[in-house]
């Protein structure tokens, strides 16, 4: 019988989906879970059946076990540079919770430790996982709405309960360096990326009214120029007063796409033979805005089979770079150039 894949996760808060990802694919085995939190710990093993046995506090119990092959990171983007860099140098391959970082420096740092490893590292962006992402990336891609000349994406999402602890401390989600453009709006920015490339310039302006325990904007929009026939635009609000909402709009020379992670439909326009735009189409897509699953399955087969990661540390490192650039902007005013050189 071939070995299975020796699984480690980090980080019970929310990473509860990946220890899913692990568990329900056949060729990969859960050896260890890890947390800070002895109750986040329990709780996550109690729920998924884990052994106590299986159960650690500390992650250099991971980096020193050469048993382990897959560690999955999804801990408090602070802390991602030292504990992905440890694994690496150790030899693991990494799946990190976007984003991949907080700062050029670190992203940098990474992006080093991931070129000199032998090992493998995956940027959990997971919209690149969603159905609806998906669909709208394959129809794209047929050239069924031409040539794009237009994306816009937002990430609306209120923190409001989740920038502060129970006790009334501020949250890692506060931190001034986890920006909501960088921390949330990376979803965003992420997907605009895979669909349309990389932006050479953005603009943003930025405002401030829904959330008065953090320093940052909580409101974002931030422009984008791909190339000289195709713009895009990010909004991101992590106060607003809504459902949680990722809504798309993909305009192409032929069409228009309009979809979200959160439901089960999205709408198709197409034009005819005379160019006049038909009656939309809805297409029913499987609801699943978190799939952690596909993500662990897509990453295994990369590691199996030697293939080419395809949401890199590189792919991670631009996508926060994107991110830094509108935070840049909208605090000076001025167009930023992204700059991918890491």
């Amino acid at each position: 019988m071939e070995k299975k894949l020796q699984v480690a996760n980090i980080g019970m808060k929310f990473g509860m989906s990946h220890v899913e990802g692990a568990l329900n694919y056949p060729g990969a085995e859960v050896a260890i879970i890890c947390d800070c939190d002895e109750e986040n710990l329990r709780f996550a093993g109690e729920r998924y059946n884990i052994p106590e046995e299986k159960w650690v506090t500390d992650y250099m119990d991971i980096v020193n076990n050469p048993d382990i092959d897959v560690v999955s990171v999804a801990i408090p983007d602070q802390q991602h540079k030292q504990v992905c860099c440890d694994l690496l140098r150790a030899g693991k391959h990494v799946l990190c919770e976007k984003p991949l970082a907080l700062t050029r420096e670190d992203i940098a740092e990474i992006v080093k430790a991931a070129e000199e490893s032998n090992a493998k590292f995956m940027v959990g962006q997971i919209c690149r996982f969603t159905p609806a992402f998906e669909k709208a990336k394959e129809i794209i891609e047929s050239g069924t709405i031409g040539e794009l000349y237009f994306v816009e994406s937002e990430y609306a999402h209120d923190y409001i309960h989740i920038v502060e602890n129970k006790d009334g401390s501020a949250h890692w989600r506060a931190d001034p360096k986890r920006h909501g453009v960088v921390g949330g709006g990376c979803h965003a920015v992420d997907l605009l990326r895979w669909l349309a490339g990389d932006p050479i310039e953005v603009f943003a302006y930025g405002t401030h009214k829904l959330l008065p325990t953090v320093s940052y904007d909580d409101a974002t929009i931030a422009i984008m120029k791909f190339d000289d026939n195709l713009a895009g635009k990010v909004f991101v609000s992590t106060g607003c007063k809504r459902d949680y909402t990722m809504r798309t709009v993909i305009y192409g020379t032929k069409g228009t796409i309009i979809c979200d992670n959160t439901s089960p439909t999205m709408t198709l326009f197409t034009v005819d033979e005379n160019g006049d735009t038909q009656d939309p189409q809805t297409i029913e897509i499987e609801l699943n805005n978190h799939n952690a699953v596909k993500e662990f399955e897509v990453f295994a087969d990369e590691i199996l089979n030697d293939k080419p990661v395809a949401t890199s540390a590189i792919e991670g490192a631009k996508t926060v770079e994107v991110c830094l650039a509108i935070v840049e902007s909208a605090e000076t005013g001025k167009i930023v150039k992204p700059n991918y050189n890491f």
